[in-house]
């Protein structure tokens, strides 16, 4: 059975790693959740949300030449919901304007040239010790 892409199952999860989960779609055919896929938040830990043998809905986002299957519980329960994909906005405390880019560019570049005259500095320095002077 082949399984396409953008299809929603119901599966269980079989087993846990660092990096993700395997969960079990049908009789011998399973795929992985990576643990980017697991939530819409950071997730540092995969058991912190899944144990063994839960029952979960998973959504197909791939799956490969020799048949591997990549899943998404993320996307699978966005979709469900209705919810669009969206990353979080961050937003600063301060409410000062973005710098432009020729000030971000000046900014870079005066903090180039003050690393670089410490690095010449250390080095004239240190050259001078080994020379004898």
């Amino acid at each position: 059975m082949d399984f396409e892409v953008g299809a929603i199952l119901n599966g269980k999860v079989s087993g846990i790693t660092k990096f993700g989960a395997f969960v079990s779609v049908a009789p011998g055919k399973s795929g992985l959740v990576h643990i980017s896929e697991i939530a819409g938040t950071y997730v540092s830990d995969v058991r912190n949300h899944l144990t063994e043998g839960q029952d979960v809905m998973v959504k197909v986002i791939g799956v490969d030449k020799t048949g591997r299957m990549n899943l998404s519980i993320k996307a699978a329960t966005q979709e469900s919901t209705g919810t669009p994909r969206q990353r979080p906005v961050v937003k600063s405390q301060e409410s000062a304007p973005e710098p432009s880019f020729e000030d971000k560019l000046k900014r870079f570049m005066q903090d180039s040239d003050n690393k670089i005259s410490g690095i010449k500095s250390y080095s004239d320095k240190k050259g001078a010790r080994r020379r004898g002077r």
